[in-house]
């Protein structure tokens, strides 16, 4: 990019902010996009006739339309694009991570943040991420199939148990029995990621206001690449002119996928007091992706031509180099279904059972196993890990009519078991098999990323039952207070008592503060603390594929470098804010929050593998150890402490004869690492990505005009700077990148009563961000740690029928 250019951009993007900014004064308010204020909210509450506004703890509530109105058809990133404080990496080429992708709020971890549907607990993805983190997959759950969605942003750990540090998604199924149905394509403005959506929904109603809802959702998405051809890879090219080097020879940007989704709501009313009810939701899906490509002349742990092998030569199969191309078939399902007592205003309860599995098998296509020479396949299978939870829960909620207080004193109790189940399933033999060719320095297993061997299968799994009080007092007409308390036993690591005492006090009509303290936790699951993987990955200064095995905390060679069992990490919140509404179509929120997280999951320094290291680790069965260069493994690292300040709200008004609206959200948040190793001079550079990785100011605010037949919607988000690393195994190389602001542009036209269509854009202004200067080696354009979409301008056209 010239200067021109260069200075044309960075005046375009400073006019966006500016816009914003005056948006945002204008509405005082931004994107987190509050429905009807009196609206009935069930997240972070017992009671039953809670709102938004007499809610204890802050609470979004976002409508179906609200969610629709993104080009995306998956939940995370509805939310990224809604909710400034929550954020969703693309992460292309990381090991699984690309496909399922970590969604954070307030910069705390992924699995952190509990997923509710229907008020049930959703279970996790099998996948552990790179930090170590298991967190549940919301692109599994259809977004066409959504009523609503509330998102808790306050500890809830006493309420819920364990993940519920940083706050509560509840994704609320529609019951709406009508027929529905959309269409929608998209592609980048670039000429890649076409992406076609198709969904449909319909129900019917049942005897006693029962009703049964079924949605089917379907989705295929092209590959995109923001990517330049690798210098070693110019390089190669102008050492063989003979040969005809793919360009690039690998792609960086999002995967090739394809799936569908399907969820179901039903009820029927038993009798005039009891209701019977069940609901699920179910997605398969397959994507994949391209991983580091292979150079023949720099990668002799794969091409070397040995005597073990006579006669055989990769270069035969292989002359060009190879890109491995990693992928995943995945199977989500869960089912919920109970009996609820509901024909009393003074007496409730719920019995329900839930069942949740998360199926992804991995598998590697267009590598080698440089270890059994010719008798290697190119194709393998690298197995199976599969999440199972099940959940039995017994709630009753009593109101106690007291005459000192100014209503009844709500009490809500009840019990919870959960059983958790961790499997992994061994792949191909020859994904992980160390063939004779390791004696001449040949790289044992699937080349990119090695199957999981039959040493590493196996099914583990952790139990715990709990015991929960939650309180909520009118003290007056204006003031309210809440305890929840709440006991649980784990099978792996004892106990855990945490609790949460809020408050709340209408100082006028109208305005209101409220606080709150409170205790969590986040229980290690059976992934974390029993499974071990194998991962490759490139030096961007050496060019050189690098083999790192994560072993589990309970591995020998793992307690001799240090490990121990893993303990909850625990956390203490506060928050205090001011909640508003006025009869002039002006409501809101701000609201201040400090997190402090100790005993953080992390993975350990990377140790170096020695020969007598290797050689004990090929004693203990460890699989892969023989081309090992380096080990880690899970340990409770650091403390961190985060603190930040949410602001919410909406505004209405009638103008010309239509409807015009504007909503949104602020965001700043701050993570420090306090103490542990993190808090070290010599692991700076993960202190640095920890406090910051993601932008600490993050704002979206949207205005829309309804006049007629016509609705008008434009949207600004604004992302703060933030700090990359590139990710070396020797030193470290950091870039910092400046603030990006993107405009969201539609319009929607109402054919009839039935039907409509909608033309718009994401990132009208095709911008992208300052390209990865430290990564332009690997053939990257932007990094992919990216907190947005670094692939361009997206547009998109949608036609919607309702019957």
């Amino acid at each position: 990019m010239n200067s021109h250019r260069l200075c044309s951009f960075r005046n375009r993007q400073r006019a966006l902010l500016g816009a914003s900014l005056i948006t945002l004064a204008f509405s005082s308010a931004a994107q987190a996009a509050p429905a009807e204020t009196e609206e009935v909210i069930v997240t972070g509450t017992r009671e039953t006739q809670q709102t938004q506004f007499t809610a204890l703890s802050s609470v979004d509530l976002f409508s179906a339309e609200i969610v629709h109105s993104t080009v995306t058809n998956n939940i995370d990133e509805a939310l990224a694009t809604l909710v400034p404080s929550f954020d969703v990496k693309r992460l292309p080429a990381s090991d699984g991570l690309e496909f399922i992708r970590p969604a954070t709020l307030d910069n705390l971890s992924p699995d952190m943040t509990l997923v509710l549907v229907n008020g049930k607990r959703f279970h996790r993805s099998a996948f552990l991420g790179s930090n170590g983190a298991q967190a549940t997959d919301l692109a599994q759950i259809s977004s066409f199939a959504t009523g609503h969605i509330e998102l808790l942003r306050d500890g809830a750990s006493a309420q819920y148990g364990s993940d519920a540090i940083a706050g509560v998604v509840n994704i609320l199924l529609s019951q709406d029995t009508g027929i529905a149905a959309y269409g929608q394509s998209s592609q980048y403005y670039y000429g890649d990621g076409l992406t076609l959506q198709l969904g449909a929904h319909g129900g019917i109603a049942l005897p006693n206001d029962g009703h049964v809802v079924l949605t089917v959702e379907y989705q295929k998405a092209n590959e995109t690449s923001r990517t330049h051809q690798r210098a070693d890879a110019i390089a190669f090219q102008a050492a063989h002119p003979d040969l005809t080097v793919p360009d690039p020879v690998q792609r960086w940007g999002n995967p090739d996928q394809q799936g569908v989704k399907a969820a179901l709501d039903a009820s029927m009313g038993l009798n005039a007091y009891v209701e019977a009810y069940a609901f699920g939701t179910l997605a398969a899906a397959r994507q994949i992706s391209d991983i580091n490509w292979r150079n023949p002349d720099a990668t002799a742990a794969a091409y070397a031509i040995t005597p073990v092998f006579p006669g055989f030569d990769l270069r035969r199969i292989y002359p060009t180099g190879f890109t491995p191309v990693e992928g995943v078939n995945a199977l989500d399902s869960q089912m919920a279904a109970g009996v609820r007592h509901k024909g009393s205003d003074d007496f409730t309860w719920d019995i329900s059972a839930s069942y949740g599995v998360n199926n992804s098998r991995f598998f590697l296509n267009n590598s080698i196993n440089a270890s059994l020479g010719p008798d290697s396949p190119t194709d393998f299978n690298l197995g199976h890990m599969i999440e199972s939870e099940i959940d039995l829960n017994g709630d009753a909620v009593y109101r106690w009519h007291l005459p000192f207080l100014a209503d009844a004193l709500n009490v809500a109790f009840g019990s919870e078991y959960r059983a958790e189940t961790f499997q992994i399933k061994a792949g191909d033999k020859a994904s992980y098999e160390a063939g004779p060719g390791v004696t001449a320095g040949l790289a044992a297993a699937s080349n990119g990323f090695p199957g999981f061997a039959d040493t590493q299968a196996g099914s583990w799994t952790q139990t715990s039952y709990a015991g929960y009080i939650d309180l909520q007092a009118p003290v007056t007409k204006a003031w309210q207070l809440e305890v929840a308390l709440r006991d649980e036993s784990y099978s792996d690591f004892g106990n855990t008592f945490n609790y949460k005492f809020g408050t709340r006090y209408e100082l006028i009509e109208g305005l209101a503060f409220r606080g709150s303290y409170s205790t969590g936790f986040k229980a290690p699951t059976p992934g974390q603390i029993n499974a071990t993987s194998t991962s490759q990955g490139l030096d961007t200064v050496t060019l050189q594929v690098f083999t790192n095995g994560r072993l589990s905390p309970l591995n020998p060679v793992a307690q001799f470098f240090g490990a121990k069992p893993l303990k909850p990490e625990e956390s203490k919140t506060a928050t205090m804010g001011l909640a508003w509404q006025t009869d002039y179509g002006f409501s809101g929120s701000i609201d201040a929050y400090k997190t402090d997280v100790s005993k953080r999951f992390s993975i350990s320094q990377t140790f170096s593998v020695t020969p007598t290291i290797r050689a004990q680790l090929i004693a203990e069965n460890v699989p892969g150890a023989a081309s090992f260069t380096s080990v880690n493994f899970f340990t409770n690292d650091f403390n961190t402490m985060t603190r930040g300040v949410d602001f919410v709200g909406s505004y209405a008004h009638e103008l010309s004869g239509g409807q015009f609206t504007v909503t949104g959200a602020y965001s700043y948040t701050s993570t420090k690492v306090t103490s542990g190793s993190l808090a070290a001079a010599a692991n700076y550079s993960q202190k640095i990505i920890y406090e910051q990785g993601v932008p600490q100011q993050n704002i979206s605010a949207t205005a829309t005009y309804d006049i007629g037949a016509f609705s008008l919607l434009s949207r600004v988000r604004y992302y703060g700077p933030w700090t990359d690393s590139s990710g070396n195994t020797t030193g470290d190389i950091f870039q910092h990148f400046g603030g990006l602001a993107f405009v969201d542009v539609a319009v929607t036209y109402q054919i009839n009563e039935k039907m409509s269509v909608r033309l718009g854009a994401e990132n009208v202004g095709n911008f992208y961000p300052e390209k990865a200067v430290y990564q332009a080696s690997r053939g990257i354009d932007y990094s992919r740690d990216a907190p947005y979409d670094t692939n361009g301008g997206n547009y998109y056209l949608r036609y919607d029928v309702k019957l």
